[in-house]
């Protein structure tokens, strides 16, 4: 428990879980799992026992990795067996939140991970101070992982010729990309069948700390666009990558064509 604190103060430079909490939701339903490197700690998960509308499943609460040993599938390797044990647990949904701005964390969650969204929460968290989230409203994508389900197994493959994308964007003087603006009314496809496409940036992090005011501005267009599409029943499902590009695209569907 102790090395799981002196990861959390390197990653996030906050202060850590309580060892107690962390031992009595383990103890309790909860999952705490560590990734090893010739016995050094170098990722963790930690969830605890949720229940709501009489469904119990596991909230994913705090993933972790070493910033030395990023981008090595470590994050993906801690998901994969969260749920195994989870599943012997008997669960069969585990939810997290996320930025919906970290490219690599949606890409993680939904491209990799197979799961889906529907619900964003604004400011989650309140005001933090921690290395990743200081400065700007602490906006959540609460995400949802049917671990047993068809989804999961066997994703719907996406038909991309036809796409709706109602978004253009452009660069500004300093290289970052900038979303034009456009009218509710142009969101909504006339045909469901269409997937839409929402941009992101593919790195926040560096316009957060060179342009505050283009990450609050993209901050604060995507609460307003993405809980619009949620309300017209439609889920994230999939982060598109474009290399060399500046953005990145969520990809929606109609919740009702998902395989559960």
């Amino acid at each position: 428990m102790n090395l799981i604190q002196k990861l959390e103060r390197e990653i996030w430079n906050m202060d850590p879980l309580p060892v107690h909490q962390t031992i009595t939701a383990s103890q309790n339903g909860g999952l705490l799992l560590g990734a090893f490197l010739e016995n050094e700690l170098i990722g963790f998960s930690y969830g605890f026992a949720g229940f709501q509308k009489g469904k119990g499943y596991l909230c994913s609460h705090m993933l972790g990795i070493d910033p030395k040993h990023r981008d090595k599938g470590i994050g993906a390797l801690l998901k994969e067996n969260q749920k195994r044990f989870a599943s012997e647990l008997g669960y069969d949904l585990i939810t997290w939140t996320f930025d919906p701005l970290e490219s690599r964390n949606a890409y993680l969650n939904l491209s990799k991970l197979h799961a889906i969204c529907s619900t964003y929460v604004e400011n989650c968290y309140g005001e933090m101070e921690d290395n990743l989230n200081n400065g700007l409203p602490s906006d959540r994508l609460k995400v949802e992982w049917w671990i047993t389900s068809s989804h999961v197994k066997e994703p719907n493959v996406i038909e991309y010729r036809k796409k709706h994308s109602p978004f253009q964007w452009r660069k500004t003087e300093e290289g970052f990309p900038e979303l034009v603006p456009c009218e509710d009314i142009e969101l909504i496809p006339e045909s469901r069948d269409e997937p839409i496409l929402v941009p992101i940036p593919a790195n926040f992090q560096t316009i957060k700390k060179q342009n505050h005011q283009l990450a609050l501005n993209w901050r604060l267009t995507i609460r307003k666009v993405l809980p619009l599409l949620f309300a017209k029943d439609y889920a994230m499902v999939s982060l598109l990558k474009e290399k060399k590009e500046l953005v990145h695209y969520y990809v929606l569907v109609p919740r009702e064509k998902l395989k559960f």
